[in-house]
């Protein structure tokens, strides 16, 4: 994974995103020098290397849909007032809101730029496909706005919602590998399913580490959904399954304004205990890991060229941040 990652890391700091004003570009570059997994692009040139060796052809798509995510983080943390992206300030805290929605109008072309490097007969069904993906994950996040002021959410709605906001740019991403790999349509819609699953159960994982991860390995507040009142399918679930005594006490803390961090964490907590809710979510999550290996292992492609997409599922899975 390594030559992908430090790849991905060399081209997105030696790209020309531009230089004035500097207020639209210097948060450009910061937000993208924040880091992260590079999930994205690591699958979008995993699925490339199934059907051609010179993944070297994909790298500036793949660092387009990083450049897409990152877009979707900024404008996200405007409307989630949110002060603090991978350990530093986000950009509408270091600058102002009006920089930041610019800012990140800018990286949404720049990633469709990016996408224009693809070989010119692909580039119609790229396009196509990327826009497909881009409104549905704008509609993933509008759900996710919506849930925020409704009293109930069904575990329906949520995984569909999760499903739009993160689960299909991880298709995505395979997608287009496997698009630029030369791939035929079959194979690409199942690279695509196969994404969905992962991104799925990548999402359920970040619910359940909320609550439950090591806070020295996880590298931020845990409980700060809870804190939140962040409706995660660990809240879902326990509400769909709460005697009327335990609802009593969900619904206590979820109404309370005036309250300890600490303690209401350790008593939601609690009541996820007694109803057996991480081990839910773990199976949950399990259903769609396990569908996506599934997938791949359906995959008309040799075994020893989709081990390092196994590999990577399986990380997702172990993972403790």
């Amino acid at each position: 994974m390594k030559k992908y990652i430090d790849l991905i890391e060399e081209n997105l700091s030696s790209f020309d995103f531009g230089s004035k004003p500097k207020e639209i570009y210097e948060p450009i570059r910061y937000i993208l020098s924040l880091g992260g997994k590079r999930l994205r692009p690591v699958l979008t040139l995993l699925s490339y290397q199934l059907f051609d060796k010179d993944f070297h052809k994909a790298v500036f798509p793949a660092i387009g849909i990083e450049v897409f995510h990152n877009f979707t983080l900024l404008h996200d943390d405007i409307m989630d007032n949110a002060p603090m992206r991978r350990g530093k300030q986000t950009v509408h805290e270091k600058w102002n809101d009006n920089v930041a929605i610019l800012s990140g109008d800018v990286m949404l072309v720049k990633a469709y730029d990016l996408m224009l490097y693809a070989d010119k007969e692909k580039i119609h069904k790229v396009i196509s496909k990327f826009n497909r993906c881009a409104a549905e994950v704008c509609q993933g996040q509008q759900y996710d706005m919506n849930f925020e002021s409704r009293h109930s959410v069904s575990e329906t709605e949520y995984l569909e919602m999760i499903r739009l906001k993160t689960a299909v740019l991880l298709g995505f991403a395979l997608e287009l590998g496997a698009i630029l790999g030369g791939a035929d349509e079959n194979t690409c819609s199942k690279l695509y399913a196969f994404g969905i699953n992962i991104g799925l159960g990548f999402q359920l994982k970040d619910d359940l580490l909320d609550v439950y991860a090591d806070s020295a390995k996880f590298g931020k507040q845990v409980g700060g959904d809870i804190i939140a009142n962040k409706k995660t399918f660990l809240l879902i679930k326990a509400l769909e399954l709460a005697s009327e005594a335990q609802k009593e006490q969900l619904n206590f803390w979820l109404e309370k304004k005036d309250f300890d961090a600490k303690d209401k964490v350790q008593a939601v907590v609690s009541l996820y205990d007694q109803l057996n809710i991480k081990s839910l979510t773990e199976q949950k999550m399990n259903e769609f890991f396990d569908n996506g290996l599934a997938i791949l292992r359906d995959l008309p492609v040799t075994k020893e060229k989709k081990q390092p997409l196994r590999q990577l599922t399986l990380q997702l899975i172990d993972r403790e941040k």
